[in-house]
This record gives structure tokens, sequence and C-alpha cells, in this order.
């Protein structure tokens, strides 16, 4: 990077970053570049600085992202503690809109609706991720799916401009979401329109579906939440405990016994551990019940 680009650079640059420190699984190897913004400005300045042909990737609080132990020859834009902007607006009697910045947790989205007496995000407490985490993949949970209340969505090219777009602007699906006209781009921020409401209610909700959460989640072991996405009119939990994966271990790496789509690191587990079980239990599940397991993670870099 120039020396003039670095001096105009107000966020922390990391070279030759533990990725194992930043992600949920606490595996993995180095990134070339790790890089928090100050704000969404600086954000910008950082991208324009970096070489046309180096690759990016936005993590947030890295619970759906595995960095092979080869390592990853680019950039990570950590968004979490960076971009946190959050804030409502009362639309009319019915209905109010958020704003929240991409590096802001999902569970505290949750927390401010209700807190505003809007209803319609508290399922946004049970996802283990950000805000731009969970519009990049409509990521959801109990019945509900992030697009369902996001409106818009505010992303960022690779020379730093803005630009925002509309849900029509998107092909949507469950834990799918695409641009209709491919570009690079990622997601800085989201509004969300919700109706008004008991926020008391909302909140005994929140309290609820946390309750649940513990009771059948490993959330007490590294792991990154559902490693599958559910095949249509099925589980692939249910799958997966079906064709003897349930508890069993490669290396460091083990299917949990709480919950069959989830993956835990028990024993300082590598990420080629936690990739070679994935690909495992995916090829039994198809063996046995011909279904073909989608991957709901996304696994970058290079093998050792």
């Amino acid at each position: 990077m120039p020396a003039d680009n670095a001096a105009r650079l107000r966020g922390e640059l990391r070279f030759n970053e533990a990725m194992a420190r930043h992600v949920s699984w606490r595996a993995g190897g180095i990134a070339a570049q790790v890089y928090v913004p100050a704000d969404v400005a600086d954000m910008a300045v950082y991208l324009r600085s970096l070489p046309a042909d180096m690759a990016v990737t936005c993590a947030g609080l890295g619970s759906n992202l595995l960095v092979r132990d080869g390592g990853y020859n680019g950039a990570v834009i950590l968004l979490h503690g960076a971009l946190r902007e959050i804030r409502w607006t009362q639309m009319d009697a019915l209905a109010g809109e958020i704003y929240a910045e991409a590096g802001v947790a999902a569970p505290k989205l949750a927390r401010f609706a209700v807190k505003h007496n809007l209803r319609g995000a508290e399922f946004m407490a049970g996802i283990p991720g950000t805000v731009g985490g969970a519009l990049a993949m409509n990521a959801g949970c109990y019945g509900r799916e992030t697009w369902q209340i996001a409106t818009r969505a505010l992303m960022m090219n690779r020379q730093g401009e803005l630009q925002e777009k509309t849900r029509a602007d998107f092909e949507l699906d469950y834990r799918h979401v695409a641009l209709k006209k491919p570009a690079e781009a990622w997601f800085v921020g989201g509004w969300f329109e919700l109706a008004v409401g008991d926020g008391v209610a909302g909140g005994l909700e929140i309290k609820a579906l946390l309750q649940k959460r513990i009771a059948s989640q490993p959330l007490g072991q590294p792991n990154a939440g559902s490693v599958f996405r559910n095949p249509a009119g099925d589980y692939a939990a249910r799958l997966i405990e079906q064709c003897g994966w349930k508890g069993k271990q490669l290396g460091g790496a083990q299917v949990s016994t709480k919950h069959a789509n989830f993956i835990v690191n028990v024993a300082d587990a590598s990420a080629a551990d936690i990739e070679d079980l994935i690909d495992n239990v995916a090829a039994t599940v198809r063996e046995q019940t011909g279904v073909v397991l989608q991957r709901e993670v996304r696994i970058i870099g290079d093998k050792a």
C-alpha cells in the first residue's frame, strides 16, 4: 500500500493476522491484511487503497466464516465494533423504521426494536452474527428471515461509492441473496420496517427465543451456527443424525451431540479438520438419502 494512502487511513490496519482470533470456530489460517475501519467513509478510503486484483472479504462476528489453514491472500474488513450506528424513525402510528449499520449485532437490533415498541425483529435475537451478514445471506431462524423485514440496503463498491438498493434489486431466497445485476459490493447498512406494538411483549418473546436456543444449541463450544441449509421440507440435523454422524469426531472437530447441524471445535481443531468433517457428513447424507446438503457457512483461503 502506498505510504500516502496508509497515512490517510483512520482505522486499524494489521498484516498477517491470525483469523482464528476473529471467527467463532476459533480455528483457521492467516489473512494477509485485516482492517477495522473507523467508519463508513474510512472504509471507502481503505477499499480505494487496495490493488484492483486483491480479494476482499467483509466479516462481522465471524460466526459464518472459516479461513483455511493455508491462509487468505487478501484483505478482511472487520465490521463489528466499527460500523455500529443504529437509529429509528417513527413512520406513522402503525410503523417505524430502523437503520442499522453492518457491524451492529443482530441481537442488538432485536433489543433496540422492542425498546422502541417496534415488533417483528424479535427473531434476530437468535442470529449469532451482524446486520451485514444477515443481509448478505438472508439469515433467519424460527421461520423468519432478514429480508422479510429489510426494505433497503446501503452497499459500497470497490471504488468506495455508496449505493442504495431496494428489495427489488436482489434475488432473494432461503439463505440466498444476490444482486440481479452482479457487482462487487458489500453491505454497510440496512433499513428495517417494523410494526408498532407492545415492546414488553416483544422482550418476553426474545427471552423465550433465547431460552429455546440455549436448550437446543451448543452455545458453550466454539461453533459457526448451522453448517448446512435445511433442504425443502426437511431438516439437515435430522438427516445427519439419521446417517449416524451425531457425536462423531474428526481430528479436533465434532458433530455436536446437542444439535447435529452444528460442528464444534472440541480439541484445537484445524480448519482442515472442520472442512473435512463438513465434506464427510455431506457425502454420507448424499450416499444414504440422495439429498445434497448445501453448505451455509463460507470457507475462504488456501489449503495448507
